[in-house]
């Protein structure tokens, strides 16, 4: 059975990798700085071995999107992944504002209470501006890391940081509605590849969330990481850059310039890939990852 804490659509995706994923994640009542009260965060957690891997997801996202990567990881190593504060199915209260501090206060909290052993932390999209951000503040956290066609040089337009109602409202309104019509279309062609239709609808998911619209207004209104790109450089852990040729979201350019800014660093391009190497490409995604870290030896 699914946890009674996700979405009311959790029933709608049928593959059978999903579900048991889905039916994995957990939830803790996490004491942090943020709040009064305690944040109820979801994660889940699999494998074991003596360097944990945490996994931190991207924008407007949820922990489903390593359905596919984390199994595979853990066949080897003991893998976690979260849902980042204000994202996923983790908890969303009225007195927090949502930001890349908050989201890094919440995310050390979260290793402190269930980990407290240095990491490999893994970051997708914003997932690897959160890692970097992370690892800048909290070295003795991190032992390397492995970004993921990583924000961090390319981020939100400026101007989403004066949106005012109900303009904010619509601008977050945006990215739910093109969900609901991408399902819509993909419904109405029976012969369309089942992944696709798996990848939209837990894209989803999380949008039906207690606090949703209001969480990602608070975050974008930020301009998320939008001055962390002078920071790249700072970076001295042994670096993984995973990057999807056919990324159409970042300029293929990035790839390039956090391996020129990182020192200890190594750039692998994915062919015929895209923005989502851990959905597109899960297995070669693992293979590299393994391998980075056999080489390490962590």
């Amino acid at each position: 059975m699914f946890p009674n804490f996700l979405s009311s659509q959790v029933n709608q995706p049928k593959d059978p990798k999903a579900i048991a994923f889905g039916q994995s994640i957990e939830r803790i009542a996490l004491a942090t700085s943020l709040s009064q009260h305690p944040i109820l965060t979801t994660y889940i957690r699999k494998g074991s071995g003596v360097t944990p891997i945490l996994l931190l997801h991207g924008f407007d996202s949820s922990i489903l999107e390593f359905r596919l990567l984390l199994p595979l990881l853990a066949t080897q190593n003991e893998t976690w992944a979260v849902d980042l504060l204000g994202f996923g199915f983790t908890q969303r209260q009225k007195e927090i504002n949502y930001s890349p501090t908050t989201i890094k206060i919440h995310l050390y909290d979260f290793w402190k209470t269930l980990i407290n052993r240095p990491i490999i932390l893994v970051g997708a999209s914003m997932g690897g501006a959160t890692a970097i951000d992370f690892t800048l503040t909290y070295p003795q956290v991190v032992k390397s890391l492995i970004l993921i066609n990583s924000l961090g040089y390319t981020n939100s337009p400026v101007f989403t940081k004066y949106l005012f109602p109900p303009f904010d409202f619509l601008a977050v309104e945006y990215l739910r509605q093109r969900h609901i019509l991408a399902l819509n279309l993909c419904s109405n062609f029976p012969n369309l590849e089942p992944k696709i239709l798996l990848a939209i609808q837990c894209a989803m998911l999380h949008q039906e969330m207690p606090g949703w619209h209001d969480a990602m207004i608070s975050y974008v209104k930020t301009g998320g990481y939008s001055n962390l790109a002078n920071r790249i450089a700072l970076l001295d852990k042994p670096t993984l850059i995973l990057w999807g040729e056919a990324d159409d979201m970042l300029p293929h350019n990035d790839a390039e310039k956090f391996q020129r800014s990182i020192a200890n660093s190594q750039l692998i391009k994915l062919k015929n890939c895209g923005h989502a190497p851990q959905i597109e490409q899960p297995k070669i995604t693992s293979q590299h990852i393994l391998q980075f870290l056999n080489i390490g030896k962590f």
